[in-house]
């Protein structure tokens, strides 16, 4: 099989994994002399590097071959899917290829199991070495690493990558166990925390370091000490399929929740189960709508920068599952309204955060703002916050919203229906 048989198999098979967030750029190439680069192609995507820029990503499995029989993956042992292996130069010589093209800033790998957990990282790690000590390639590396594998090959593994992620796949032991028997949670679990210390300790030598003196050599200038090692500095992420099996949305936000609390993870991604060829009648017929999962990544963000603990996102009374006509956010207030109207010229950080179509950002300009004036209707204006979902849940100097609060048709005028084609399929 040549090359770019091969990448277009390894390519589409490693699609199905959401660790790689899409930036949703508009395409572009280099057709007809058009300047140089494209974001276009078999296994071109685009994800966030460390310092939140957006970059396009080489995105390929070394292999979907796989030993395991995992129900919801279309590369399990017993799926009919054609078949590819790349070798170790031909994912360096790709990579370079497309770096060297202004394709890509960098690589995402990820693999099957082949052989053996080990014998799988080692492929995996050995491309990652090539690459940086090989050919001094200084782009970004995000390599998803095997759980069962060596504590010695993590390791290893962060020396050269800047991301790592290890899936978890599914939000409880008893889904996993169901569906990826021959998946160890608790190995997960372990291979999660050990990362963790690692990144942790590299991050912690490198404060160390910035703290100490420096070595003056007589009248000569101070010795320049070497940096201690980078450990995966983008730290580490993992994914949870969503609607493969029964597990409602409280679970899933309270597991994610506990992994970053426990393991300091930079993101959960939540990946919509997607129906695959030659599916086990184990699981559903019929995908999640795609709206769920976008509730899940609105309640993770309010879980991680305002605040709010995974049974305030979802109440008692929704069953377990967040509300797809309305972002969460927006719910909590709706069904909280006796803590509003909130004054913009007094209220506290974390209060004014709870407000719907208030962001970081906005609150910041306003906590800015109020510190040499009281905030007025047209100074929010001019901050270009959301007026009309924001003036029924706060006060200003020349502002009340008097019974806004209460009419009973807000939550339809705050919350039109989504008009993205197949939110709700």
């Amino acid at each position: 099989m040549n090359l770019q048989s091969k990448l277009a198999i390894l390519a589409d098979a490693a699609k199905y994994d959401a660790s790689c967030a899409s930036s949703g750029a508009a395409p572009r190439d280099s057709v007809g002399g058009r300047g140089m680069g494209s974001t276009e192609g078999m296994g071109i995507c685009h994800s966030y590097a460390p310092d939140g820029r957006c970059i396009s990503l080489l995105k390929v499995l070394l292999t979907n071959y796989c030993q395991y029989d995992c129900l919801y993956c279309v590369n399990r042992v017993s799926s009919n899917v054609p078949r590819a292996r790349f070798a170790v130069h031909e994912v360096v010589r790709l990579t370079l290829d497309f770096y060297r093209r202004n394709c890509i800033e960098g690589l995402f790998l990820s693999s099957g199991i082949i052989r053996s957990p080990d014998y799988t990282m080692e492929q995996v790690v050995e491309v990652a070495r090539v690459l940086r000590e090989q050919h001094d390639f200084r782009g970004y590396i995000h390599l998803k690493t095997i759980p069962d594998a060596a504590p010695e090959l993590l390791e290893r593994a962060g020396r050269f990558a800047d991301r790592l992620s290890i899936n978890i796949e599914l939000p409880t032991p008893a889904g996993l166990a169901a569906l990826a028997p021959q998946k160890d949670g608790a190995a997960i679990g372990r291979s999660m925390a050990r990362m963790a210390v690692h990144i942790e300790d590299a991050r912690q030598a490198r404060r160390e370091q910035a703290r100490a003196p420096a070595v003056s050599l007589g009248a000569a200038r101070p010795a320049r000490r070497a940096r201690p090692p980078a450990f995966a500095p983008g730290g580490q992420s993992t994914q949870m399929i969503v609607g493969a099996d029964a597990t409602d949305d409280r679970t899933i936000l309270d597991t994610s929740a506990r992994l970053y609390g426990l393991h300091r993870l930079r993101r959960v991604y939540y990946s919509a189960f997607s129906p695959i060829p030659d599916a086990s009648r184990g699981l559903p017929l019929a995908a999640p709508p795609l709206l769920r999962e976008h509730r899940l990544y609105q309640a993770d963000w309010l879980m991680r920068y305002y605040g709010f603990a995974p049974g305030e996102i979802v109440s008692p009374t929704q069953g377990g599952m967040l509300a797809l006509d309305m972002d969460p956010k927006l719910a909590w207030a709706l069904a909280h309204r006796e803590r509003f109207p909130v004054d913009v010229n007094t209220a506290p950080r974390e209060l004014l955060l709870r407000v719907p179509g208030l962001g970081v950002g906005s609150v910041d300009r306003l906590l800015a703002a109020r510190r040499v004036r009281r905030l007025r209707h047209a100074d929010l204006a001019r901050l270009h916050v959301p007026l009309k979902k924001v003036l029924a849940f706060v006060e200003a100097a020349d502002h009340r919203p008097g019974r806004a609060l209460e009419a009973a048709d807000l939550a339809a005028r705050l919350a039109p229906p989504p008009v993205q084609r197949g939110l709700f399929d």
